[in-house]
């Protein structure tokens, strides 16, 4: 495919692309679609290049639970667990919930939480230690639970490839479901119920499910079924599950899963919920964050995300999930401000280890076609969040690797083009690896330290297998050419309806062709601002966040009146109380064709 604008290397590396489609056909489609819809031909076209027809457009625009909620039944499993979830609810039996320690976990357990509570069922919540006790279920943490009185324990999030440890559970005679959504194998646990979109005998329709959308159908279905056995009356009204829409939403952003189907309506209706402010944990979680107006998509993953992993990252594991079924405002407060804190030591220690990671990348040539660094007791809690911004900086697959002796926990983020989870899974058939799986662009991993230059040698002849040779070229996806004197409100206004945005439904990026920097500085520690000037002299404010890690700020800064191919984002910036439109700036590069 002929690059963008022919920028085959752009200033950070990356190969330009167009994702919309210049032919007649979608030419036809986008105007049709703004003409019916009323949408400025840019949005329009944005809508035409993304696949969207004059029959799915409306759909697309106003996502309803009504028409993309499918019945839970049709998943495997699904009846076997909610029987034995209806059975104990009927009898009175306390359920135990194991949940993992991240954002999805603490979402999905505050959703089970919060139905069975309101159902009259009584529940017991235990979240593993990130450090002491590791990713999923472990066999003191089930017969915790049991001796506690649970006869019955629901793992969410975790539990698909814990087969050891579920299997002598259920033959010392505990219940077990696991509700999950990563990647399995042919053999499952031997448990009451897997309820798992993503495992083999699935059609995987429903396989971009994060573990909270997963639960949420679970408590769908055990909802029809204590009704059916007329669970509710006048003293026991049926729970609200459109209010727990907000957790839905908040875990399915934070997993970083395609906000495309019921995805996108799970977020979209969630963020309606959310704006009414009725969980008095999220209420408090938005005070301390100082997010003063209704949390977008966006909020979700950089603002109250963050903060909800944090203990599970430097903290108690428990404490996010239970801010989220919390109803006294004063006990949320002080807990939200405990993670408040506990996300300000979580950045500290992030620093110190990105700080070492990047040394080490630059050590060894930055030369590694998959980066993995390793370092001696590094935190945990932040080494997949490391691992990201490795990637994003080197613009490659990232893997590092906390070393405590001999032995060795790591977190791996990926690109489009390698398959990380399966290469993990592949790592630990083969021996090197202890335990390890994850996602295409995500996974985590144990090994004996001894090992990891194997692992390094591994995952590099992987990635050469994956793609057959090819290198893994940065690419930059851009949906249209934009002028300056196009940068209007209306504009914003209509490309914010075919959000929310996220994976699988990338926000509009635009180019800015044959633009001129009139002005550039630099903004706090690492940013730079800077006035773009078109070709017809028409002048737009723009932003490049953290642009002075990377190759951009510099150029930037460094610019001379030349000629350039800006890429970047449309939005309106609330900084300061005042809304100015911009341009958020991803990359430039030079205008060849002058």
């Amino acid at each position: 495919m002929q690059p963008f604008l022919d920028v085959e290397r752009s200033v950070t590396g990356r190969r330009w692309w167009n994702r919309g489609s210049c032919d007649r056909e979608a030419e036809r489609i986008a105007l049709t679609i703004s003409q019916r819809h009323g949408l400025p031909d840019l949005a329009a076209r944005v809508l035409a290049s993304r696949g969207m027809t004059l029959e799915n457009t409306e759909r697309f625009l106003t996502p309803t639970l009504r028409s993309d909620l499918p019945d839970p039944m049709v998943l495997c499993d699904m009846q076997a667990g909610v029987d034995r979830l209806t059975r104990a609810v009927l009898a009175g039996e306390t359920i135990g919930i194991l949940a993992d320690y991240d954002v999805d976990g603490a979402t999905s357990s505050a959703v089970l939480v919060r139905f069975l509570r309101a159902a009259g069922a009584n529940t017991l919540v235990h979240v593993p230690d990130r450090v002491t006790e590791g990713y999923g279920p472990n066999e003191r943490a089930l017969a915790g639970l049991r001796e506690r009185g649970a006869a019955l324990v629901v793992t969410l999030d975790c539990g698909t490839m814990a087969h050891d440890v579920l299997d002598a559970s259920a033959d010392d005679g505990l219940d077990i479901i696991v509700v999950d959504h990563h990647m399995a194998e042919p053999e499952l646990p031997r448990v009451t119920a897997v309820i798992n979109p993503n495992r083999l005998d699935e059609d995987g329709t429903l396989g971009h499910l994060a573990a909270v959308g997963v639960t949420y159908l679970v408590v769908v279905a055990l909802n029809r079924s204590l009704r059916a056995n007329g669970w509710y009356g006048e003293r026991r009204p049926e729970p609200d599950l459109l209010a727990l829409l907000d957790l839905v939403a908040l875990g399915t952003v934070c997993d970083v899963v395609p906000l495309h189907g019921l995805n996108r309506t799970f977020v979209t209706q969630g963020l309606k919920v959310m704006g009414r402010g009725h969980n008095a944990g999220l209420r408090a979680l938005t005070r301390v964050a100082r997010l003063t107006r209704r949390p977008e998509a966006s909020d979700l993953g950089y603002v109250l995300g963050p903060r909800i992993n944090a203990a599970g990252r430097v903290g108690e594991s428990g404490m996010g999930a239970r801010l989220l079924v919390l109803e006294d405002s004063d006990e949320a407060a002080a807990i939200a401000q405990v993670l408040e804190d506990r996300n300000t030591e979580r950045r500290d220690i992030e620093k110190s280890v990105l700080e070492a990671a990047c040394a080490q990348v630059e050590h060894h040539g930055n030369n590694q076609t998959v980066i993995v660094v390793a370092g001696q007791d590094w935190h945990q809690g932040v080494i997949g969040i490391v691992a990201g911004r490795l990637r994003e900086r080197y613009q490659r697959p990232a893997c590092v690797v906390s070393v405590d002796g001999g032995l060795a926990k790591g977190s791996g983020r990926s690109m489009p083009g390698f398959d990380l989870g399966t290469a993990i899974i592949t790592a630990r058939h083969h021996g090197i690896l202890t335990a390890g799986g994850g996602h295409e662009m995500a996974a985590g991993f144990s090994l004996e330290a001894r090992q990891l230059n194997e692992l390094r040698a591994f995952l590099a002849a992987r990635l050469a297998e994956q793609r057959d040779g090819a290198a893994l070229v940065p690419e930059l996806a851009i949906d249209g050419v934009l002028a300056p004197a196009g940068a209007r409100r209306e504009v914003i206004d209509a490309l914010a309806r075919l959000g929310p945005f996220g994976s699988g439904n990338p926000e509009p990026r635009f180019a800015i062709t044959g633009a001129r920097i009139v002005r550039a500085d630099v903004v706090g520690k690492r940013h730079v601002r800077c006035v773009l000037a078109g070709e017809d002299g028409a002048r737009v404010q723009a932003i490049a966040f953290r642009a002075l890690d990377t190759e951009l700020g510099p150029a930037l800064l460094a610019h001379s009146g030349g000629s350039l191919h800006v890429a970047g984002h449309l939005r309106l910036d609330d900084w300061g109380g005042r809304s100015r439109i911009r341009v958020f700036i991803d990359d430039v590069a030079a205008n060849t064709g002058v």
